[in-house]
Formats: C-alpha cells, structure tokens, sequence
C-alpha cells in the first residue's frame, strides 16, 4: 500500500504492509498520524492571538518594503501544537531512548535546569533593561564564568560566543590579535587531519592557511610530524582532546612545549571536555585558547539552530584580547564592559549582539551546583566508563578502529561488514527498526566506514546492555547472511529510506503551494 506522498507504508516484523487491518478512511495506522505539512493546513485568517492593526506611519525603507505577505501559515492554537507533537514523533529524542551520536554528546537534560530557566527574572530579562536591575543576572554570568576559569585552570573567559564554531572563531580571533600586537605576521595554522571541519574552516576565515598534520598507528597526533611543520611562520595549533577518535592525547603536553617554542599558539577544540571535567585542567596542559559546548560537557540543548553557547577560555598570554562585552564587579556592583577604550586590554572586539546566552547560562550553571565539584568528576568518569563498557561488550563482533581503551566514545570501522553485502548505512537504517537512532556514520574520515558511539554518563547499565546487545544482534546477522533485513531498512517507521544523496543535492528549501484551478465564471 501507498500513501499519499507515493512511498511505501511501514510493514510490520511479519512482513505484511501494516498487517491485516484494511485501509483506514484518514490514512492514519492508529497514532502514526499522516501529517500535513503546516503550510499544507494553514488557512488566510486564522491566528492563534489577536493582534490589533497598526497605525499608519512614515515609511522609512526606501523602497524595501515587503510587496507581499510573508506567508506563513494561518493556524489556531491547538492546531499548531497538535501539530509539532505529532511530526516528533516521527523523530528521535533524548528521552524517547538512547541517542547515541558520537562527537555530538546527546544527553539528558535535567528538568531541574528547565525550571530554573524559566524562572520569573530571568525567563524575561531583556538585554537593554537598566544594570541596576539585572545584578542577579550579572551575577550568575560571573559565577559560570568562575567556573569555567577554575575547571580549566585558565585566566579569562569570555562567554558570548554562540556555538562551539563561534568560539573556534574567537579563540583564533585572539591568536591573530596577540601575534599583531608583537608585529609578527604568521600565516599558518596545523590541524590534525582527524580535526572536526570547523577547525579548518575557522583558521581559512581567520585569513590563515591550513596545514594538516597526519595521525600515528594508534590513532593520535603524530608527535614527529608536527615538530617537522613548525616553523616561525606558524601561528597555532588547533587540536582536539579527547580527539575525534575518542582517544586522550598522550604527547599533548610535549606538543604544547613545542608549539610555545616555536613562538605559536596552542588552540584545544574542547568540544569533549566532557570526558575530562574534573579530571584534567586544560591550563596545566599548556593550552591557550579553548571554546567549550555548554551542551556537550554542561548538559544544556543541543543546538538545533538555536540556543547554543560557547564559551572561551583565555590564558594569560590571550586574555588581553578578549572580547567585549564581559561581566566585573566594583563597588557599585557588577557591570558589564562594553567598550574597548573601557579595557586594559586590547579586545577583538564584539562577537555577538548584546551579551550570550542567558538561557544556556542558567542552565550550564544549575548543572554545575546541582553536581558540585565531586559530581563533575564523576560525570567525566562515568562518562568514561560507559563509553569502555560499550566498547568491551562488542568488540568481538565490531572491532574498534584502534587498539586499547577510549575516552568518552568508542570509534569502531567497517571491517566486520566486509563480504556481508551490508554498508555501513544500511547497519545504521537497521537500527532504526530496532528503535535506536543511528550512531555517527563516516566520521571521522580517517577511519573507512567509520562508527562512532557516545553513550554518555546519562544511560543506566541496563540501556547499555540492551543497546549492546542490539549491536551484536545485527552484526550477528549481517555476518549470516542476511543482507535483505539491512537493505530495506528501516521497514517499521512513518516513512521508509529516503533518497539521502538527491536530498542533499537537489533540496527543496521552500514550500510552494499547488496551483489551484480558477473557479468557473
């Protein structure tokens, strides 16, 4: 059986289109709801609040006024929330289920941190309310900033960068400005080939050129290649610990003394600070530079386009080159410096409109003191250890992509598919079927058909014995033979395997209503 977007329906583990129970009148299969697109259900009119109409004034847009509507669609209240909650479910989330992304770090959200977001006071702060009436907000953006600087052993932070990518940028920002304020123009930054692509991107905007550095046998920064590209004309190096592999940097301390004497910079992308929280200061490893997902290693959202936040930390030699605005405090309270000329340093200047991320801010920091210092490092630990677990409870039917234990995730490659008729992505599609979501597929490119899985602290031993086992089934019965179970997965969800590579090629960015016939005359 068809529906109506003409793929095929969900068929149940018997294999019968949706099993024996004959069409339904609304294309619906009991809860899994066929569900328009809200364009699709939107009607000119219709809005969930009145809103009263504008007065007429002076038309100031030169001639850039919108010609026509803005066309969004026209729902009610209960339609528009009926709507989300059902499109979700044809989703994953954290709390349906283990989401166990590599390198992305999907955990729990406490709802505790939720509450204290919404709190009166700080759900409504507006960011161009007078000072003397947002102290308290002033205040918890010193703490978090206190603790950041304290966990990793740093000078300065700043916190208005909106994503890990946008910290990557500041953080470089700040290498460029030091390196002019000493007169030295440098034009090349290494990047280990096993960096996140940020790095790469963020070094080519900040006008540099990027040179890679390759990985040893087990998976780390060659030690030798590195020391072979420094030179004076190198102004940094931007290094991932734990790595993208999930592995520790054995020689980074030796890296940092040999980048400083070369005269450059230590940038650490610290998107897995998460797995050393409270266990290693970033500071005491010579690290200049470090931006910090807030969602990854201190439990706020991730991302989605929206509400990200990441924090840099500065050492001494960067601190002066921090970016305005940031919080101090004098004897009239606390303030935020917005102003270079206001500084004693040189800043790079402003990195965002107004000053971050209050949302993640409360969050972040109602995660810190709910944990304490004792519970950070534990989170780090189990974090850890879930991640081993993991890793020690396949590794006979998934072999690890390196030998030895790992750090937070547990990168595992192709092998164990070869001759199977079985690709990476079709094990990942299998999953689905099993109600997992797929962990991280092709990623790192260093590793040929690369799975990378994070389990995080979040997950009981129970989930990872289940998930376990889940892996090993499939792996199991891709290695007997039945390669069709993978081929045509996922059967069981609202719409079947779509064509990924003309999606992404060929995407349609905009809805465009169909043409409707003119009524008759």
């Amino acid at each position: 059986m068809m529906n109506h977007e003409g793929r095929p329906t969900a068929v149940t583990p018997s294999g019968d289109a949706a099993g024996a129970a004959p069409p339904t009148f609304t294309g619906n299969r009991g809860l899994d709801i066929e569900e328009p697109l809200s364009f699709e259900q939107g009607r000119d009119g219709v809005s969930g609040v009145d809103l009263e109409d504008l007065p007429a004034v002076e038309d100031r847009l030169g001639g850039l006024a919108r010609r026509a509507p803005i066309g969004l669609p026209g729902l009610s209240e209960p339609e528009v929330v009926r709507h989300f909650v059902r499109i979700g479910r044809r989703n994953y989330a954290i709390d349906l289920g283990p989401y166990p992304l590599g390198s992305c770090t999907m955990k729990h959200n406490p709802r505790l941190n939720e509450k204290l977001a919404r709190l009166p006071g700080i759900a409504d702060l507006h960011p161009l309310q007078p000072v003397s009436t947002a102290q308290g907000a002033l205040e918890l953006m010193a703490e978090l900033g206190r603790w950041l600087v304290t966990l990793t052993n740093m000078s300065a932070v700043a916190l208005s960068p909106a994503a890990g990518a946008h910290g990557e940028l500041c953080g470089l920002m700040c290498i460029r400005a030091a390196l002019i304020a000493r007169g030295d123009a440098r034009r090349r930054v290494l990047v280990p080939e096993s960096a996140h692509g940020t790095n790469p991107a963020t070094a080519a905007l900040c006008g540099y050129v990027v040179d890679p550095v390759p990985a040893d046998a087990t998976g780390r920064i060659d030690l030798a290649a590195l020391k072979a590209k420094l030179g004076p004309d190198v102004a940094a190096l931007m290094l991932t610990n734990p790595n993208t592999c999930g592995l520790f940097e054995r020689d980074i301390i030796a890296a940092a003394e040999a980048v400083h004497a070369a005269g450059a910079f230590f940038y650490c992308d610290g998107a897995n600070f998460n797995a050393l929280v409270g266990r290693v200061r970033p500071g005491d490893l010579g690290i200049d530079a470090m931006h910090i997902n807030l969602h990854k290693t201190f439990s706020t959202p991730h991302g989605g386009g929206g509400p990200g936040s990441g924090p840099v930390v500065l050492s001494a030699a960067l601190a002066p080159f921090a970016p305005v605005p940031y919080v101090v405090q004098d004897a009239a309270g606390f303030r935020l410096v917005e102003e270079a000329a206001a500084t004693a340093g040189e800043p790079v200047g402003r990195l965002k409109a107004f000053h971050g991320q209050m949302g993640m801010f409360v969050r972040a920091l109602a995660y810190m003191r709910s944990h304490g210092a004792e519970g950070l490092r534990q989170v780090a630990e189990d974090a850890v250890l879930a991640a081993n677990y993991l890793l020690a409870s396949v590794a006979d039917v998934m072999p690890p992509a390196f030998p030895g234990p790992c750090m937070h995730e547990a990168l595992f490659d192709d092998r164990f598919l070869k001759d199977t008729g079985v690709t990476t992505l079709d094990f990942a599609k299998a999953m689905i079927d099993e109600g997992y979501h797929p962990m991280t597929m092709y990623f790192p490119l260093v590793v040929h058909g690369a799975l990378l899985i994070e389990p995080t602290e979040s997950e009981s031993k129970d989930a990872l014995d289940r998930f376990a086992a889940t892996l090993r089934f499939l792996a199991e019965r891709a290695k007997a033979g039945e390669a069709e179970r993978f081929l045509e997965a996922p059967r069981l969800t609202p719409r079947r395997r779509l064509d990924e590579t003309r999606a992404a090629r060929k995407p349609v960015l905009r809805y465009r209503p169909p043409e409707r016939p003119e009524a008759a005359d």
